[in-house]
């Protein structure tokens, strides 16, 4: 473990929280997602378009590869599946607004995705699932794949029917692995400059796949429609996409 994580754990900063909120993630799938079915990869940083994309855990199995986003929070969650961000809310009326990790989770999925592209699965093998780990109470209708507790152990294991074969569970496996940065305080240190050049205009986004530039694009339909996100420029050849 890294130690800046454990030490912001022990001083109560907001990675620290977030590292005891993983930890919780890891602990509770030790026992309810057992090894050997469900191969578990935690702290899993990948690079994409603009930089880099950091993904709590990732457990690859013949059922899928499930991408889960953890939120360690209290207090009642109130939010959309489509809104860009949700609202949490303490006794006594005090509001904070937070990304919708949904969206978040978006982005992981893609990045995941990209890694394992030149190997064969159904469409749909890349599952997201957000897991609310703290004392957070979920106060609008969610999805399904929107979980409290130890609740994204029973999601993720409510998919029964195999989509993946042994060998292509370990092909997956090797290739996130192959594809991550390695698990550093550097690779931190690289991911936290890329996250502040995103949102500068001036820094051109380039494709993983091919290098040519990206360039943003509207969901004409579907369930996402209207939702933009980055395609690369070389499009039909290049068809790689990863949300805004």
């Amino acid at each position: 473990m890294r130690l800046g994580r454990i030490l912001g754990a022990l001083f109560g900063t907001a990675s620290g929280k977030g590292y005891i909120g993983e930890s919780k993630v890891s602990i509770a799938a030790r026992f309810a997602l057992p090894k050997s079915i469900y191969t578990p990869i935690h702290d899993v940083t990948l690079p994409t378009p603009d930089g880099t994309t950091q993904i709590d855990h990732i457990f690859v199995s013949r059922f899928g590869v499930f991408v889960v986003e953890t939120k360690n929070m209290a207090g009642w969650i109130f939010g959309g599946e489509r809104d860009r961000q949700w609202t949490q809310m303490f006794r006594g009326g005090k509001k904070a607004r937070f990304l919708n990790p949904l969206r978040q989770n978006y982005r992981h999925v893609k990045a995941v995705e990209a890694a394992i592209a030149d190997v064969y699965l159904p469409h749909g093998a890349v599952k997201s699932v957000v897991a609310f780990v703290g004392n957070a109470e979920l106060k609008t209708e969610m999805p399904a794949n929107v979980t409290v507790g130890a609740g994204f152990t029973s999601y993720i294991r409510s998919f029964s029917e195999p989509i993946l074969h042994d060998h292509q569970v370990a092909v997956v496996h090797r290739k996130i692995e192959s594809e991550a940065l390695s698990a550093s305080a550097a690779t931190d240190r690289q991911h936290v400059r890329n996250l502040r050049s995103r949102q500068n205009p001036e820094s051109p986004r380039k494709c993983p796949r091919c290098g040519k530039n990206m360039v943003l694009r509207n969901t004409r339909r579907g369930p996402n429609a209207g939702r933009r996100f980055w395609g690369c420029s070389g499009y039909p050849a290049c068809r790689y996409t990863c949300p805004e």
